[in-house]
């Protein structure tokens, strides 16, 4: 099957081609990203999820090799995500009794059915 044709990154003046889906190179899409944290991202997000939240889904993660939803229907999935079960926004913990490891298929599964 062909491969579509790389574009210009998507930053201002850079002159490379890219075939990721962000649309920026290596370089610019981390900057962008930074940026993205930064500015436009809300700053209770930042609050929640920031430098000790990565210390416990990093640890949690570990200890949860596989999707706890795909293990329960008998498959073996690597776990990508980790989901609050009672969310932060309503009061819930960073506890492990709190937390689930998913795919990336069932997290969005989750998330799209609450809306």
């Amino acid at each position: 099957m062909p491969q579509k044709p790389k574009r210009p990154c998507r930053y201002k003046g850079c002159p490379k081609l890219v075939s990721n889906t962000s649309g920026y190179c290596e370089e610019h899409e981390k900057l962008m990203s930074k940026h993205y944290d930064k500015f436009i991202r809300s700053p209770e997000h930042n609050k929640r999820y920031g430098h000790h939240w990565r210390k416990i889904r990093a640890r949690f993660i570990k200890g949860h090799l596989f999707c706890e939803s795909c293990f329960a229907g008998g498959k073996y999935v690597l776990a990508t995500e980790v989901h609050h079960i009672k969310p932060l926004s309503e009061g819930g913990k960073n506890d492990t009794e709190n937390l689930m490891a998913l795919c990336s298929s069932c997290h969005a599964k989750i998330h799209s059915s609450k809306k």
